[in-house]
């Protein structure tokens, strides 16, 4: 059963009741995130999630992170490029501890200057540690690349130059700008009563700032193909175009397209490339989607003399599935894989109340599971060869690779003998 109350300031609090559990977890959802990182500000959005968990006026760092703990809860949160979650999970029992953790730090964080300090650098050691795993860096690259200089391209953690040049009075001016009660919802699901949670969340609604503004929409993108040198053992390599955004009606077409081609151990791709010929250990597909554009794209980690030949595989593949679509039985086979994933994903009251939040911030409105099969039924294999010709387009395609620094290839040669 799920309700939605908005409280006098806005800010949004929508629940899912079930009765069958013994958990409950619950989110803040702020709808910011590092596309909303101005010069200067990059990475602030990540910052302060950190700087939320390092201690308020009536609990020390310490005492946060066990306050949870010791009932056998969970607490954490989680940056993302357009919204930013606190959230935790625990025995019904123990949601008011939860809510009273959760509320102290969004209301009463110290942002004290010298833990500020220690925290830049367990930041940038994480940035290190990112730009040290060559599989992850590469989708940030990938990103930059494509969105030029728009803050989407921009990546979650910031630069080391940026995290040292944050302040106490920068942190709480973004809070000030972006925290705003218009773009916060808090979900709540698992055994819970919903009259409860409002009246427990009350304090959420006596707060005001004045509304933010929106991101900036339609970025423009680029097409590039290019070669990144880095010391490593494997290549990586990403070939992708310019997607969709998160309300575009082709999205479900898109969904099953992802899932063909590099969704899973049946995926063509994985079958092609790993199962047929052992080039790759790691090649799949997947689509990040924004709230008004999106990037669909493949990876691949393989050996440096068999790069050229896992990015023919991938753009024949992609190929193929355009020009000679998919059968009837793909298609079947496809919509009950994603229907199962998306099922056998909300068995945690965590992915209920992950899936609550989203939808509200996204979309304004909760947008069932349901329904999202239902639209997920009706895409056809006619549909599917449309999206791939409005996406799959020569133009459009980027290529990158991330690796030794001797490797060198061909692109547009690959490219004219592909299409």
């Amino acid at each position: 059963m799920y309700r939605k109350h908005v409280l006098p300031n806005g800010v949004r609090i929508i629940t899912e009741e079930i009765d069958f559990v013994r958990s409950a977890a619950i989110g803040i959802w702020v709808g910011t995130g590092s596309r909303k990182e101005t010069e200067g500000y990059e990475g602030i959005s990540h910052f302060i999630e950190h700087m939320f968990f390092k201690g308020t006026q009536k609990r020390t760092a310490r005492q946060l992170a066990e306050s949870l703990e010791i009932v056998g809860g969970q607490i954490n949160a989680f940056t993302t490029k357009e919204m930013t979650c606190f959230y935790a999970k625990v025995l019904d029992e123990d949601l008011p501890l939860a809510i009273d953790v959760l509320s102290d730090m969004f209301f009463n964080s110290l942002f004290d200057t010298q833990e500020i300090e220690k925290e830049k650098n367990v930041v940038i050691e994480e940035i290190k540690m990112y730009q040290d795993t060559p599989d992850e860096l590469i989708h940030d690259l990938f990103s930059q690349y494509a969105w030029n200089n728009d803050p989407l391209g921009k990546p979650i953690l910031g630069i080391e130059e940026t995290i040292r040049g944050l302040t106490r009075e920068k942190i709480l001016h973004y809070i000030e700008t972006q925290y705003t009660p218009d773009q916060i919802v808090i979900a709540v699901a698992g055994k819970i009563n919903h009259d409860d949670i409002v009246r427990q969340l009350s304090m959420f609604g006596d707060f005001n700032r004045k509304k933010t503004d929106g991101m900036a929409e339609n970025p423009q993108g680029s097409t590039f193909r290019k070669t990144v040198g880095k010391d490593t053992e494997q290549m990586h390599l990403i070939i992708g175009v310019p997607g969709l955004g998160q309300d575009d009606e082709d999205m479900y077409p898109l969904h099953i397209i992802n899932n063909i081609l590099g969704g899973g151990l049946s995926s063509r791709l994985f079958q092609e490339i790993r199962e047929q010929r052992g080039l790759a250990y790691s090649v799949y597909s997947y689509h990040s989607t924004y709230v008004d554009t999106g990037l669909f794209a493949v990876y691949a980690g393989t050996s440096p003399e068999n790069t050229d030949q896992v990015i023919k595989c991938v753009l024949d593949e992609l190929n193929t599935l355009k020009n000679d679509g998919l059968t009837e039985e793909e298609l079947k086979n496809a919509k009950a894989q994603i229907k199962g994933n998306l099922y056998l994903g909300l068995e945690s009251v965590s992915s209920r109340m992950s899936r609550l939040g989203k939808t509200e911030l996204c979309f304004g409105e909760y947008k069932t599971p349901e329904e999202a099969v239902e639209k997920l039924e009706k895409v056809t294999v006619a549909d599917v060869k449309r999206v791939m010709e409005r996406l799959w387009q020569k133009e459009k395609v980027s290529i990158l690779t991330l690796g030794q620094k001797d490797y060198h290839s061909d692109f547009e040669q690959i490219m004219k003998e592909a299409f």
